[in-house]
């Protein structure tokens, strides 16, 4: 192990601000869901310019409720990419649909926009894609796919609060978009996520459906002067945000726009230290703005004779914290029995899955420690030379 002090993948930036607002929400007698979740909802829909907003205690959730409220359930398809974090295919057999796993491009490593519309059965109801590491997809031709065919497009959005496509805010776009206020993401409140959607209809199925299938929830019963019975119309989930979850949030998102600048920043400084060496970096997609979530790279495997893993192994050998984003959902045993019909059509997965890793990446970053993840990258990567 290194002497030097151990350079974490991921460090959330709060202060005062957070502990203040936290602090506040624990005073005020309030602290499930109530004002403060109403209040994040609010601002959350403003910064991203959706018609509405929903906060949840996921990501995973939003993408549950989003396909329930479409009505998406046992018979019908769903095409997403399989470079993801096994929630999104998780979700959609969570409502008894069947996931349909597209390639990916290559270079951008997002879905790829020209496999798709081959997937498309009479069975397909909607499509996911997946914003990797903060990257918007190529949104128009997959939204005018989704128009000819009558389906829904949800965002998986986990990675990209904060990103933009063609001048709109990712979370204004879609049918539905699921974020995540995880630890380690853009913002945080700790576990968290938001669904936006600009169709009130979709919305109204979807708040219920979060918090039991209540017809009013806890806040809105006990802040009326006359009492109110709930009543539930369907059987849902308790996927509610909490006030003191929301309470960070809220101060979290008004320095986002902060939090985006400086992680654009460590990229480029990343990438230009970088460029020599035997590694491809993720490839833009023209008139969007990366809300580099993550800094992941692809070695090139034929330049070089140990694994990506071995590669890791050598980083976390010299205190150095990396990550792999993501082993494909069509690696992991479970989907390799259940989508073993699939498995075969994945080939720019297959490499991606073994090549990617993703590298230390978050606003307080220091240039030092940077540098330090910089210098062992390249010491191992040339050691690791055939």
């Amino acid at each position: 192990m290194s002497s030097h002090e151990y350079i974490h993948f991921h460090r959330y930036s709060m202060d005062q601000q957070e502990k203040d607002a936290v602090i506040a929400a624990l005073e005020s007698g309030w602290i499930t869901k109530g004002p403060k979740v109403a209040e994040f909802e609010a601002n959350f829909k403003a910064y991203t310019q959706s018609d509405h907003a929903l906060a949840l205690n996921s990501c995973t959730a939003g993408l549950h409720v989003a396909m329930l409220a479409m009505g998406i359930g046992p018979g019908d398809e769903v095409i997403t990419t399989p470079l993801t974090f096994v929630a999104t295919v998780n979700m959609i057999l969570a409502v008894g649909a069947e996931p349909v796993l597209v390639d990916i491009d290559p270079h951008t490593l997002n879905i790829d926009v020209n496999t798709i519309e081959s997937a498309i059965t009479p069975k397909t109801r909607a499509i996911i894609p997946v914003h990797l590491a903060g990257q918007p997809c190529d949104l128009d031709p997959i939204l005018a796919l989704a128009k000819a065919h009558n389906i829904y497009v949800i965002d998986d959005a986990a990675h990209a609060v904060g990103a933009f496509y063609k001048d709109r805010p990712i979370g204004s776009l879609c049918d539905a978009t699921a974020f995540s206020f995880y630890a380690t993401k853009n913002i945080t409140t700790g576990e968290g996520g938001m669904l936006t959607s600009p169709h009130a209809e979709l919305m109204e199925r979807a708040r219920p459906l979060s918090l039991h299938g209540l017809s009013q929830d806890a806040w809105k019963r006990y802040s009326q002067t006359t009492f109110q019975h709930y009543l539930v119309n369907e059987p849902g989930y308790k996927y509610n945000m909490t006030d003191i979850q929301a309470a960070l949030g809220i101060v979290q998102l008004t320095k986002c726009e902060r939090f985006t600048t400086a992680r654009a920043q460590r990229v480029e400084r990343y990438r230009a230290a970088l460029k020599d060496l035997p590694l491809h970096f993720q490839a833009p997609i023209p008139q969007i703005r990366h809300a580099h979530h993550l800094f992941p790279v692809q070695l090139h495997m034929d330049a070089l004779s140990q694994s990506r893993d071995e590669i890791l192994t050598a980083l976390q050998g010299a205190g150095i914290g990396c990550a792999v984003h993501f082993i494909p959902v069509h690696k992991h045993p479970f989907y390799q029995k259940r989508l073993a019909h699939q498995l075969d059509n994945l080939p720019h997965a297959d490499r991606a899955g073994e090549s990617l890793l993703s590298l230390p990446l978050y606003p307080d970053l220091s240039e030092t420690a940077q540098d330090r993840v910089i210098d062992v990258l390249g010491d191992v990567l040339t050691q690791a030379k055939r």
